[in-house]
Parts: structure tokens; C-alpha cells; sequence
């Protein structure tokens, strides 16, 4: 078992800039040093790994402690007086669940754990139906249920109303699909046992329930998994015609006054921000990347692109296991020393004398701003080192044997990432109810990027793969004594032709198989003006991404209509949420 994990903020620094790590140690104490990689392949038929420690100020001893990961995503409204003051109400959404079987779910709640008090509209944990929760306090909790399951994958119209005054309840499950045979409808009438909620202070939450605060961040309970689209909050018992109304992207005159907030997802799909159309603009925050630019309950099929029609793309997609930041706090931070070398680099993490006690985070030094200190770049696929992130295919694939072509070995990072999938996965993957995972970040630890790492992909009698097969490129230039810099994949995302102009040639890596538009551009105009492009890799320029214009360290890909696919994304849903760009192969972009 590992007993340190970590990971940094950065992925490329020049120097005088800081980058900083977040180490999780089950240890007392870790060491820590910065060494620079030349060779991470342990293979003894290769070149023999090969690191040098760096002194920096950082070298030294650090208090180990642990630090947690919390996975699923949901969208944070926040406190806010209107909610707050609510006795009678109506919640209403269209929900897409794609694990209504998996237990409790919530889909809206304005909920306290602690005080065991304010309503929740979920799925019910006996049998997958929808439900909503009335909570007056400890021991003054109730849950109705329509106890009709619900078809997974398929859109539904949901509600919940209470009257404070009557105690009357209206639950309403309403399948939009038209399979015969199915008994999924409801409209139900119940009376609950206590009436008025008392005051409260508490989050507003959508697709998870808020459980607590953990340094700062927010943690949740009961993830929903599906699309989930319109969620509605009114300020009293609506009857059946007003939640009629109140479906549509425009709140009806006659409900202004009644409808506390009505959130639009289809507006501000590029962003993290949840918009509420109300005047009340008790706009949200997406936590964890959940996946948006999918296609809605209304949506005909007559558009594919979310941009030429996005109110047919008004949902999001929750899933238990999304992962954008693991949120850890920083246990050191290195000042990149000015004269040290433009190349690969670490910090090597150790805290016991075996060799699970030990943990490196690879991160590039670049040039000074604005310089070329050699004739030669290598180009560092950062894009392809997160699709690949924290792959499960070794443990997940049936066939992975089949298609490696050798008896499997699993090392402590493989073992690792399997017992603890709040780490998140990687673009190869599917979420825990079966749909692609279309986004990647590396602000997590990711244990694949390693030196001294196997991997499962390899031909026979070799695990050389990505990251420590890039090191022997390294190791060839350092080798031959050629000067070099390194940047990365973001630089070139970000800078254009800037990042790379200044060169007499680019290497490539062993697999630069993930580009954006920028990057294809920014290397096609290199070409153009004279520079050589040196392609030491396989299967390159192969997958159109996208990077979030807002979020630092995440890529979105869609496996479109082409290409050998882990998973496929559903059709509709083939542009990036993003930049509203078409996915897929770059031979299918043209």
C-alpha cells in the first residue's frame, strides 16, 4: 500500500516562479527533494534509470499528514435569505438518471445534516422512485415516495409541492418517454405528520446533498447520477398547470412573484457559473466538472451543436466520481532557482525505507519568459499524460490481456488508483454509471505519470508507455550532449507559434496523440516558417481537445463519430462544452 501520494499545481514553471505541492502522508513525516529526471525506466534492457537530486531550498523534512479527496460533483447556490424563509414550496426539474437503482439521490436540496431539518427532492433508496424529504428537526423527519421506479436513461418531469398551512404533499413523476407496458407515472397526494420547517441557514444545492464543511470545502453526500435540466424552486404550492408553465425557459408573468429561482443551464455552457433567469439571480457554481453541452430533455435532433441551438441543451450531467481539484492544502512550495536548467524535474517524496513509502511529482522547468536557451525543444505531452490519467484499464477491461498481448503485472499504482477512485480516471474510463468520462485535470495526484511506473499498454515483455518512454528521449539528448529546453503542451495551447518560434527544431515525444486547435495550429505555422518539426512518436495528432478557458489544468475530449473509442458520446453530444468546437479525430475535423 502507498503510503504517500501528492501532486503539484503546476505542470510547467520558469524560473523565479513558484509551484506548489500538496502531499497526503500516512506517515509522521516525508522527505522531500527536487531531483531532475533523465531516465524514469527501470527496465534493466534499457538505459537504466537515472535522476539527479537538485539542491534546493525545499530539501528537507515535512509533518506528514493525511489529506482527502471528495469526488461527485453538484452545483453550489449558497446561502440566501429567500430560500431560507421558505415554508410552502414547490420543487420541480426533468431528471435523466442513469443509476436510479444505486440508492438515496438528490437532486435539489436546501438541507442542514446537522439539524436534521429543510426539504430534499430525490431518489428514494427503496426501489428508484422519486421522492421528497421534509425534515423539522431531529426526530421530526419524513420521506414520500411515489414507489414507482424510474427507467434508467430515460427523461422524466419530477415535483414535489408542500403546504405548510394544509400539510398537503404533491409528488409528481411524469416519464416523457412512450414505452408500452411501463407503470412509471405517479401523481400522489399525501398529508405530512409536521408542518412548518424552522428558520434556517442553509446551502442550496443541486445533484448532491451538503453534508459539511471541510477546510473550506464543501463536501456532499447522496450524488445523483444523470442529466439534469431546469431545476425550479417556488415560494408556494403550485398546482398542476403552474408547473406546467414554469418548464419552459421563460417564468410566466402570473408566477414572478412566486418563483424563487428558475435555473438555466443552457446559458454560460463554456463557464462554471449556473445562471438563475429569476430577478432574484441566485446564480450557482458547478464543483467538480460535471459534464455540460448535453443535449436536454427537448431535445428534437435537428441540431447537433450546442452552440446553434442551446436551449435543447439545458441539462448537465452529474456523476458520483467527477473530479476537478482534489482541493488539498499546500504542504511546500519551490522557488524555481534562476539558473537552474530548462528540463524534466520532480520532487521525489519519501517517507519510510521501503519502496511503497515513496512518491514523485514530474513537472517541466522552463526557459526564462520570453527565451530560447537552445537550439532544440522537446515538447512535452501534458495534453496525452491527462487522457491517460489514472487509467483503470488494467483492472476495468476484460480484455485488456487481449489487447496488451501479455500476462498482465500490476504494480502499487495500479493497485492504489483501483482501491481509491476518488483519485478520478481518465478519458479512457467510464464514469460508475457507464458514460464516458470526457474530462481530465491534473490537479490530483496522478500515479500513472511516474518515474519508475509500469503500464499495462506495451508490446510483449515491455511495459514502456507515455511518460517513462519520453524519459528515453531525455535520456538520448542528455546522452549525446545536446542542449535542450523543455515546454509543454499548455505553453503551446496557450502562446501559439511564441512557445516554440525561437527554435532550430521541436522533438516530439513518444505519443503526442492529444492536440488542440491551437496547438495544431501553432505547430503548423512553426513548419510554415522554417522550422523542423522532428516526429519520434506514434499515433500523433490523433484526438481533438479543448481546455477550459476559466479552470486552469483540465481538457475536455469527445470520441465522436470515429477512431478506436473506449467509449463513445451520445449523439448530440459530439462539441466540446468548452469551446463549443466539434470533437473527435482530427482527420475527421479535416
Amino acid at each position: 500500500m502507498m503510503k504517500i501520494t501528492a501532486y503539484a499545481d503546476q505542470v510547467s514553471v520558469a524560473p523565479g516562479e513558484t509551484i506548489n505541492f500538496m502531499v497526503n502522508c500516512g506517515a509522521k513525516s516525508f522527505k522531500a527533494d527536487i531531483v531532475k529526471l533523465i531516465c524514469g525506466d527501470t527496465n534493466p534492457d534499457g538505459p537504466g534509470y537515472k535522476e539527479k537530486v537538485i539542491r534546493t531550498a525545499v530539501s528537507g523534512t515535512y509533518k506528514g499528514r493525511r489529506q482527502r479527496i471528495h469526488a461527485g460533483s453538484f452545483v453550489e447556490i449558497g446561502n440566501a435569505e429567500v430560500f431560507n424563509r421558505l415554508q410552502s414550496f414547490t420543487l420541480q426539474a426533468f431528471i435523466w438518471p442513469t443509476t436510479p437503482e444505486k440508492g438515496r439521490q438528490t437532486v435539489i436540496s436546501n438541507w442542514s445534516h446537522v439539524e436534521q431539518s429543510g426539504a430534499q427532492l430525490i431518489i428514494e433508496a427503496d426501489n428508484g422512485g422519486v421522492g421528497l424529504t421534509l425534515g423539522a428537526g431531529k426526530g421530526k423527519v419524513q420521506t414520500f415516495a411515489t414507489g414507482k421506479p424510474l427507467l434508467t436513461q430515460e427523461w422524466y418531469f419530477i415535483a414535489a409541492s408542500f403546504d405548510a398551512k394544509t400539510k398537503t404533499i404533491q409528488l409528481i413523476q411524469e416519464p416523457l418517454h412512450t414505452h408500452v407496458g411501463c407503470n412509471d407515472q405517479a401523481r400522489q397526494t399525501r398529508i405530512a405528520k409536521f408542518g412548518k420547517s424552522p428558520l434556517h441557514n442553509y446551502l442550496v444545492t443541486l445533484g448532491a446533498q451538503f453534508l459539511r464543511h471541510d477546510k473550506g470545502r464543501i463536501v456532499c453526500q447522496h450524488h445523483y447520477n444523470g442529466k439534469i435540466d431546469s431545476p425550479r424552486i417556488a415560494s408556494r404550492a403550485l398546482d398542476l398547470g403552474e408547473m406546467e408553465a414554469l418548464k419552459r425557459n421563460v417564468v410566466p408573468s402570473a408566477l414572478t412573484d412566486d418563483v424563487v429561482a428558475a435555473w438555466d443551464f443552457s446559458v454560460d455552457i463554456t463557464g462554471t457559473c449556473v445562471r438563475d433567469i429569476t430577478e432574484n439571480r441566485l446564480h450557482g457554481e458547478i464543483v467538480n466538472l460535471p459534464a455540460r453541452g448535453m443535449t436536454g430533455w427537448n431535445w428534437s435532433g435537428d441540431e447537433m451543436s450546442w452552440r446553434h441551438q442551446p436551449e435543447q441543451y439545458g441539462a448537465i450531467h452529474f456523476h458520483d466520481d467527477d473530479l476537478y481539484d482534489a482541493g488539498w492544502e499546500v504542504d511546500f512550495s519551490l522557488v524555481v532557482p534562476k539558473k537552474l536548467k530548462s528540463g524534466l524535474y520532480a520532487a521525489r517524496l519519501r517517507c519510510g525505507d521501503d519502496g511503497d513509502s515513496e512518491d514523485y511529482v514530474p513537472f517541466a522547468v522552463l526557459p526564462p519568459r520570453g527565451a530560447v536557451t537552445a537550439k532544440i525543444c522537446f515538447l512535452l505531452p501534458t495534453g496525452s499524460y491527462m487522457a491517460y490519467a489514472n487509467e483503470h484499464m488494467a483492472v476495468d477491461v476484460p480484455i485488456a490481456q487481449l489487447l496488451s498481448g501479455r500476462l498482465l503485472e500490476h504494480d502499487r499504482q495500479d493497485i492504489y488508483r483501483h482501491e481509491h477512485r476518488e483519485y478520478g480516471a481518465s478519458c479512457y474510463d467510464t464514469h460508475s454509471d457507464g458514460s464516458g468520462i470526457c474530462y481530465s485535470s491534473r490537479l490530483r495526484p496522478i500515479l500513472n505519470m511516474r518515474p519508475k511506473c509500469r503500464a499495462w499498454i506495451g508490446g510483449k515483455g515491455s511495459a514502456l508507455w507515455q511518460f517513462n518512454a519520453d524519459t528515453h528521449i531525455i535520456a538520448w539528448l542528455e546522452a549525446l550532449g545536446y542542449e535542450y529546453d523543455v515546454v509543454t503542451d499548455e505553453e503551446l495551447h496557450r502562446d501559439g507559434l511564441a512557445a516554440i518560434a525561437g527554435y532550430d527544431a521541436v522533438l516530439s515525444s513518444s505519443h503526442p496523440e492529444y492536440q488542440s486547435r491551437q496547438m495544431w495550429d501553432a505547430m503548423d505555422a512553426y513548419q510554415q516558417t522554417g522550422g523542423r518539426l522532428m516526429y519520434l512518436g506514434g499515433n500523433g495528432w490523433y484526438w481533438r481537445i479543448a481546455y477550459h478557458s476559466e479552470l486552469p489544468g483540465v481538457m475536455e475530449v469527445r470520441r465522436a463519430e470515429g477512431g478506436i473509442r473506449a467509449w463513445e458520446a451520445r449523439t448530440g453530444e459530439y462539441y466540446h462544452s468548452f469551446t463549443g468546437e466539434y470533437g473527435g479525430l482530427w482527420r475527421r475535423n479535416g
